[in-house]
């Protein structure tokens, strides 16, 4: 194993995590903000703030798992299933993307979810007690 992979799979980390701290305490701190979004983009009106206070506390207990690199298959796994959820439901402003040249930062950050699942036995700089894989 390169000696500096488990230092850019925890930058890799850190990296999604930021992004998915702020949009975890959007639901907490702007609910109503929160339900526009899942409005506009999951289908999903007429959520009321106790659910976003739910799911924000939730999704914080699933990042903070993620952040500090427990129960990898788990967490890394969730995490790259709600970014490819959040990001194909954004489908429609890929079609106008010089309008929408935000969203396109979406599919990188999909890539780093899928690079940190595919190589998650590698990720060693985590508060887990799993052992890196040995390499022949």
């Amino acid at each position: 194993m390169p000696k500096q992979l488990p230092l850019a799979l925890l930058l890799l980390r850190l990296g999604v995590f930021v992004v998915f701290l702020f949009w975890t305490l959007d639901k907490l701190v702007q609910p109503e903000h929160a339900a526009k979004v899942f409005a506009a983009f999951y289908g999903l009106g007429g959520l009321g703030e106790a659910a976003f206070y739910a799911i924000g506390c939730a999704q914080l207990v699933l990042i903070l798992m993620f952040v500090a690199g427990m129960m990898k298959t788990w967490t890394y796994g969730a995490i790259l299933i709600f970014h490819g959820v959040s990001t194909l439901s954004a489908f429609a402003k890929y079609l106008q993307p010089f309008d929408n040249l935000l969203f396109f930062a979406a599919w990188p950050m999909l890539a780093a979810c899928a690079a940190l699942f595919l190589l998650r036995d590698y990720d060693t700089l985590t508060l887990s007690r799993q052992p890196a894989p040995a390499t022949a």
